[in-house]
């Protein structure tokens, strides 16, 4: 896994102005912390940040007074309201060989069998234990085939070496139904509420 290179300068001003602030100067408020150590407030390029977490669980070289240390973000605070503008970054210090436990996108791969199937996600990461510098970027469940009442389990996701599942590997993942498994449920309700319609007149 590729390393991610950011300078970052650090920060005394902390709460929404001073946010702000940041944001016009096209920088990212954020923090770091880990290993005990008290948290630390940084300012952080927002271009080259935005870049860096087009990768999924990106390791960061953070570079800092002249110091270099491992992160990885853990929440990102995006704007809703305007693509591409981070509010704020929470960044998790790591070492090497040490195992992390993270949350990696599930791609879907293949064909359902034929038919008006739907895929239902359970989960769309997969939570997993990974060394911090070996952490993939997403993991690839196959549906090639797969029925109508077929389950995805965790436990039949296939993950790189070294990376174990962080979940119950009975936990779903993916369930395929079939849209028409709810009509005759519907027609059912509506059958009984007829019947309580005409309950209601013989009362009257």
């Amino acid at each position: 896994m590729a390393e991610y290179k950011i300078a970052a300068e650090p920060r005394t001003e902390t709460g929404k102005g001073a946010a702000r602030r940041l944001r016009r100067e096209d920088k990212v408020p954020g923090v770091i912390y880990g290993h005990g150590a008290e948290p630390r407030h940084v300012a952080l390029p927002s271009y080259n940040l935005l870049m860096a977490l087009k990768t999924s669980n990106v390791l960061i070289s953070l570079e800092m007074g002249g110091k270099s240390e491992l992160v990885i973000p853990k929440d990102v605070q995006r704007d809703p309201l305007r693509t591409g503008v981070l509010k704020h970054v929470d960044l998790l210090v790591v070492k090497r060989g040490e195992k992390v436990t993270v949350e990696v996108p599930i791609q879907v791969e293949g064909d359902l069998a034929p038919g008006q199937n739907l895929l239902e996600h359970t989960l769309h990461a997969l939570p997993v234990e990974a060394e911090a510098t070996n952490i993939p970027e997403s993991v690839t469940v196959s549906v090639e085939g797969l029925e109508a009442g077929a389950t995805v389990a965790a436990k039949d996701v296939k993950l790189p070496a070294g990376v174990t599942l962080a979940v119950d590997g009975e936990d779903p993942v993916l369930h395929v139904v079939s849209p028409q498994a709810e009509e005759p449920a519907a027609e059912g309700e509506a059958a009984e509420g007829e019947a309580a319609g005409d309950e209601g007149k013989s009362e009257e």
